[in-house]
């Protein structure tokens, strides 16, 4: 495993819509996925788009655990999940927009408002070529949604209603910001 650098947009490949993989069980794919998880776990993020390692190729690595809101000070958080989605897709949006804050790994220090759909349904191969679908709403929903939009060139300031700067003594804190 090797952490790769994370592209900004001064990079080209992250303005260009990534090819789909034909073998994800190739030694040079399963490399490519082992380097983005230690990559987006490094930097730390939350998710991860091939395209950020200036990769064009649609593979996306997100690790999230949904935490109850009013989980007890004694209660341990739940283990994050990996996703390992290739060539995905989203086949369903649910109606209800919801704005939420979002930072990305390529924007390293800003943060936008963007809205987003509530809950999405995505198609894709694991990262072994058999298909899955993945139900996700309220933040997994938001970030499966930011990091497909890397797979096809766009970015969350192209969606975003405000972007702003974070100072530097909120950085640290708002890593679960950066997808």
């Amino acid at each position: 495993m090797s952490i790769r650098e994370i592209i900004g947009p001064s990079n080209p490949v992250l303005r260009r819509k990534a090819k789909a993989v034909d073998n994800p069980n190739t030694a040079e794919t399963q490399q490519l996925i082992e380097d983005m998880i230690a990559t987006m776990r490094a930097a730390p993020g939350v998710g991860l788009a091939a395209p950020q390692v200036a990769v064009s190729q649609r593979i996306v690595v997100v690790e999230y655990a949904e935490a109850p809101d009013d989980l007890p000070e004694d209660v341990e958080p739940p283990e994050p999940k990996l996703y390992v989605i290739v060539n995905p897709e989203i086949v369903n949006r649910s109606d209800e927009l919801v704005d939420g804050n979002e930072g990305c790994l390529s924007l390293p220090g800003y943060a936008g408002a963007v809205q987003r759909h509530q809950a999405v349904t995505v198609k894709a191969l694991n990262r072994r070529g058999k298909p899955i679908k993945i139900k996700a709403h309220d933040w997994l929903a938001r970030i499966f949604q930011h990091e497909i939009d890397h797979l096809d060139g766009v970015l969350y300031i192209d969606r975003a209603s405000k972007v702003w700067k974070i100072p530097e003594a909120d950085q640290e804190r708002d890593a679960a910001l950066r997808e």
